[in-house]
């Protein structure tokens, strides 16, 4: 039970931190359903695709993903030149679950939980972002190679054509 307690108390403790740092990443009150069409045809335009960050203000992994890329000059670089990124709000005021369910209800995996989206809106990709962690934060060269995985170019023919 003191473990638990130590857990939560550790967990709310990094959330608070970071959210002091970046605010409120997740809006509640937010149309998730008008504010992702607006990142995919963002994405499109740009030739990126979409990365929905599904998570919460209450959740301390969320904000510590988040304080990860940004704090990682070539991983922002990568995240920023073939994603587009959105915040989805999974809280007890707004679960999203239309949107949720929209993508294979992704929350199964907890959270932060990172859904890939190509410049059409199709779901190309599930992240469960437990499996980028190393001890009590997250690995950079798996969060590089996920990253890397999903770019369009990764997933272009002609990045793989024999000329």
């Amino acid at each position: 039970m003191r473990i638990l307690i130590a857990f939560f108390l550790l967990s709310f403790s990094i959330g608070a931190s970071a959210q002091k740092t970046y605010g409120n990443l997740y809006q509640p009150e937010a149309n998730a359903t008008e504010d992702i069409a607006q990142a995919i045809k963002k994405a499109a335009a740009e030739g990126k695709h979409v990365i929905v960050q599904g998570g919460g203000n209450w959740c301390g992994w969320c904000y510590k993903f988040h304080d990860f890329i940004e704090k990682d000059a070539e991983l922002k670089k990568l995240l920023e030149d073939n994603y587009v990124l959105y915040h989805l709000n999974y809280s007890p005021d707004n679960q999203n679950e239309a949107v949720f369910a929209q993508y294979g209800y992704a929350q199964r995996f907890g959270f932060p939980v990172l859904i890939i989206l190509d410049g059409k809106g199709n779901r190309i990709h599930t992240q469960d972002t437990g499996l980028l962690e190393s001890g009590e934060g997250y690995d950079r060269k798996k969060v590089m190679g996920m990253l890397q995985a999903w770019t369009p170019a990764a997933l272009d023919p002609a990045t793989y054509k024999k000329e």
